[in-house]
C-alpha cells in the first residue's frame, strides 16, 4: 500500500486517544514516520509545557507507526520503551520522527525523537514492538435495560 493511499485513512485504524490528542501523521513509509502535534493547554503540566505522559504517548505512537509502515495491515503492541527527556516540549508545534532500526518476523526495534520549532531535540525514545494480527472488530456489547 502506498503512502498516498494510506494517508487518506490517517493512521489506518481507529485510535481514539490519538484522535483526542490531535496527532497528524505526515509520513508513513519505508520504516519511517513523522507525526506533527501541537499540545493544547489541557495537555500541559504545572510548568506550562507538554506533560511527560503526552510526550511519551507521542514517542510511542511514532515508533509504532514506523514499525507498521513496512506492514500496514499488521498491528503492533508495545513490549518495552525507554524515554529520555532533554528539554521541555513547549505548547507549540512539535515534530516527532520515528525509525524502524531492525525487524524480525515478530518483533520491531525502533527509535524516535521529538523536535521543537527550532529543531532542538526535546525527548527521544527507543522501543520494542511485537507484530500482531489485527483482530476483527468486536461486536458491540448488548444493551441492558436498567428499567
Amino acid at each position: 500500500m502506498s503512502f498516498n493511499s494510506f494517508a487518506a485513512k490517517g493512521f489506518g485504524v481507529a485510535i481514539p486517544f490519538v484522535d483526542l490528542l490531535g496527532f497528524e501523521l505526515t509520513q508513513f513509509a519505508g520504516g519511517e514516520s513523522v507525526i506533527l502535534y501541537t499540545p493544547k493547554p489541557e495537555h500541559a503540566n504545572s510548568f506550562a509545557v507538554a506533560h511527560g505522559g503526552v510526550v511519551m504517548t507521542l514517542l510511542d505512537v511514532t515508533m509504532a507507526t514506523a514499525a507498521r509502515s513496512v506492514s500496514p495491515d499488521t498491528g503492533v503492541v508495545t513490549i518495552e520503551m525507554k524515554t529520555t527527556f532533554m528539554r521541555p516540549s513547549p505548547l507549540a508545534l512539535l515534530t516527532a520522527k520515528g525509525k524502524l532500526i531492525h525487524r524480525t518476523a515478530t518483533m520491531a526495534f525502533t527509535e524516535a525523537s521529538i523536535f521543537d520549532e527550532a529543531g532542538r531535540v526535546c525527548a527521544s525514545a527507543t522501543g520494542t514492538f511485537k507484530y500482531v494480527k489485527r483482530l476483527l472488530p468486536a461486536r458491540a456489547a448488548p444493551q441492558i435495560s436498567t428499567d
